[in-house]
């Protein structure tokens, strides 16, 4: 399957216009709790020091989104709450999602290195990216995950 055309937008969180922040939370409560069925304290406190990958279809609805968490001390930004919309998975956006966040690091940050906690069932995806598991498995909110690195 082709993925759509994407335009992407990447804002701070001040940026995002109510409708925009809207549509995040919305991508994110659809699949992270409703999907894979996990209640988990969606808004965390963290978003309003992230900036925030946004990916909308010709149609202008949000299909693809990260947020980039800055690093804390001595350690690399964090890539995460990396989703898809359901009906446009298996079309390289996930991939095309990624290579944006990395893009997006090295340009807020200086360098593309930067880590994420994967789902352990996306170790593969991940891995194909370039990214190194740096821990034993664990349960995060009742999913399995892996710290991964991508080291520039």
């Amino acid at each position: 399957m082709t993925p759509p055309a994407i335009t992407w937008s990447l804002k701070a969180f001040d940026a995002l216009t109510p409708l925009e922040m809207h549509e995040l939370f919305r991508l994110r409560v659809d699949v992270f709790v409703v999907e894979q069925k996990c209640p988990y304290p969606e808004i965390d406190g963290q978003d309003p020091l992230a900036t925030h990958l946004l990916g909308f279809d010709p149609h202008g609805s949000l299909i693809a989104y990260a947020r980039i968490l800055p690093p804390k001390k001595n350690e690399l930004p964090h890539i995460g709450r990396v989703v898809v919309a359901a009906g446009n998975r298996r079309s390289n956006v996930g991939r095309l999602l990624m290579e944006e966040a990395m893009n997006a690091v090295s340009a807020v940050y200086g360098n593309r290195g930067n880590a994420v906690a994967a789902q352990a069932y996306l170790i593969p995806f991940y891995s194909s990216l370039g990214y190194v598991t740096t821990s034993e498995e664990y349960i995060w909110d009742g999913i399995p995950h892996v710290d991964m690195v991508l080291s520039m």
